[in-house]
């Protein structure tokens, strides 16, 4: 049964992955200083892989790509694999351009499964770690930017007024969503 659901899932996951491939960056590709390729480079902090990816060009999101960022994204303690919000994408490239930066995006959490999220919520008490996270989703990443400080970070996130931006410098990282534009 496991089989086939998890065949089920990649089909699904699949199509959806064919189905960005075809679509216009929403965020990006109206505005004419877009590049052709938007790369990311990420390190993650629990894994210590390594990923740098050209995720879109010329306005288009890379299917093959989108996938790797999928899996490189994972939930590192259970091995879940879940699409991620190809806008997450474009906030971290604008983010990182905002900011001036040129560093590698070192991730410190990503998707994030039901049980790992209400695990992290039992250490950190409820206020810590919410019940619906967007990581359940795949639509939010807790990162640092190598060469940026996670203020000015927080600020370029800030002022580009869209997603959540949380800012936790006692642990140095900011969350970032695409959900509604709010700050904490």
């Amino acid at each position: 049964m496991e089989e086939v659901r998890t065949r089920r899932s990649l089909l699904k996951l699949a199509g959806s992955l064919a189905t960005l491939a075809a679509a216009p960056l929403p965020a990006l590709a109206s505005n004419p200083a877009t590049p052709v390729a938007c790369e990311l480079r990420f390190f993650h902090t629990h894994t210590s892989e390594k990923l740098s990816v050209v995720y879109a060009e010329n306005g288009t999101y890379v299917a093959p790509a989108l996938a790797e960022v999928n899996h490189f994204l994972r939930d590192f303690r259970s091995g879940a694999v879940h699409p991620i919000d190809p806008q997450l994408l474009d906030i971290l490239f604008e983010a990182r351009q905002r900011t001036g930066g040129t560093g590698t995006f070192e991730v410190i959490s990503g998707f994030r499964s039901p049980h790992t999220n209400e695990m992290l919520r039992g250490r950190s008490g409820a206020s810590g770690v919410a019940q619906r996270s967007l990581h359940l989703f795949g639509q939010a990443i807790d990162v640092r930017l190598t060469g940026t400080d996670v203020s000015h970070l927080r600020k370029a996130a800030i002022a580009m007024g869209r997603g959540g931006v949380g800012f936790y410098p006692e642990s140095d990282f900011v969350h970032l969503d695409t959900g509604r534009f709010r700050t904490w």
